[in-house]
């Protein structure tokens, strides 16, 4: 039996593309890239980065100084795009604080702060500064913590921290809790900001690559890294007035261990994760009109993705992925990509696999090179983490 849809009544993002979904859609319609060379802190590396512009000079102020670092301050600066405070306020006297729950996804949270402590350690007795607040930034809760605080939120609250499956997972997590009585709505999200940890982790196991990221493409040689965070209210009704919004229809996880970094080389924790979304929806892979891939660029990830679409799909559904517009954004890259997804389904177009030049002809799927104008009812949105840690959600209408 298909699980009971979750309807996404306030969404909300900010990544390299600009502040806010208008932002997101306009830059995918003018096929747009946010990647930019790298000028984050004094990283000197070869590569191209997706990053938010300004976040230096937007501090967090009044009530919520302590929790002021780069990650909280792209968090806030996502909640206040396209009217999503409002919306939450009016879920708010609909079900009370304690009744909506905040599930938010991320890899690194605010590990920029503590980089930054490190280096201004005093010098004598290597004491971090005063001014430092792990539990308010580096910690992986700090990110939830504050956007529950900032919503003034008072139900159930977790980090989800599974690698890149990280704000993809944050989605089951939710429906599991309001499904068992703990909370009547959700607020689901994710955010992960640029440090220099994962910039140079990332060149370290030699998955970056020196020019923007060519998911799909014959010669991909890495990713690129980004920086996101988006939002979603997740709510099991709806006010009936004109057409119904996107909907959760399914979610489907799994987890194949099969290596620290690298995917199963038969992608088969992928295609499990795609299988089950499938089954929880109700719907069989014919009623998919897309496939948002995870779509890294690195040639493994890409090419075992390509074959669990494949086993699942054959090549009869248009798959892209979106990372050539706003990079890798990590544990962001679940909510950012069911952003875009939702874009697809409500604006009826298919972004183009951007900077895919000449594909792979190993591929066997149907990957998208030109953006298309077509309606779209169902969509699958892939997100693969680090030691096999998978998530696929559907996302559709119901009408």
């Amino acid at each position: 039996m298909a699980m009971s849809p979750l309807y996404i009544t306030g969404f909300s993002a900010a990544s390299a593309l600009g502040r806010g979904v208008s932002a997101t859609y306009g830059a995918l319609l003018r096929e747009e890239s946010g990647l930019r060379p790298c000028d984050f802190e004094n990283a000197k590396l070869d590569t191209y980065i997706g990053r938010v512009a300004g976040l230096e000079s937007e501090p967090l102020g009044d009530r919520f100084g302590q929790y002021d670092c780069r990650n909280n301050r792209l968090a806030k600066l996502a909640l206040q795009q396209d009217g999503f405070e409002d919306t939450v306020i009016q879920a708010r006297e609909r079900y009370g604080t304690r009744r909506i729950g905040v599930f938010i996804g991320t890899s690194t949270s605010g590990i920029l702060e503590t980089e930054l402590a490190y280096r201004n350690r005093d010098p004598e007795t290597e004491a971090l500064p005063c001014t430092f607040h792990y539990g308010q930034t580096g910690n992986m809760f700090s990110g939830a913590s504050f956007v529950q605080g900032f919503l003034q939120l008072q139900g159930p609250v977790l980090a989800i921290s599974t690698a890149c499956s990280s704000s993809a997972k944050v989605f089951a997590v939710a429906y599991r809790f309001i499904r068992a009585g703990f909370c009547d709505a959700a607020v689901v999200g994710g955010v992960d900001s640029l440090c220099l940890n994962t910039l140079y982790g990332f060149s370290s196991l030699e998955l970056v690559s020196s020019q923007p990221c060519r998911p799909a493409d014959r010669e991909r040689d890495g990713l690129s890294i980004g920086e996101a965070a988006g939002f979603v209210l997740l709510e099991p009704t709806y006010d009936g007035k004109g057409p119904g919004p996107v909907a959760l229809l399914g979610y489907g996880e799994s987890s194949d261990a099969h290596h620290m970094s690298s995917p199963h080389p038969e992608g088969l924790g992928a295609r499990l994760a795609m299988e089950r979304a499938l089954s929880c929806a109700g719907l069989r892979a014919r009623d998919i009109d897309y496939v948002n891939l995870h779509g890294t660029a690195t040639p493994a990830n890409d090419w075992t993705e390509d074959r669990a679409i494949y086993d699942v799909f054959g090549a009869s559904v248009p798959c892209s992925s979106t990372k050539g517009w706003t990079g890798h954004t990590l544990g962001a890259a679940g909510i950012t990509e069911a952003v875009i997804s939702v874009l697809c389904i409500k604006y009826g177009f298919i972004p183009r696999s951007l900077n895919t030049r000449e594909l792979d002809t190993a591929f066997k799927s149907q990957i998208v090179l030109d953006t298309q104008k077509r309606p779209i009812r169902c969509v699958i949105s892939n997100s693969f983490g680090f030691g096999g840690t998978n998530c696929s959600i559907v996302l559709g209408t119901t009408e």
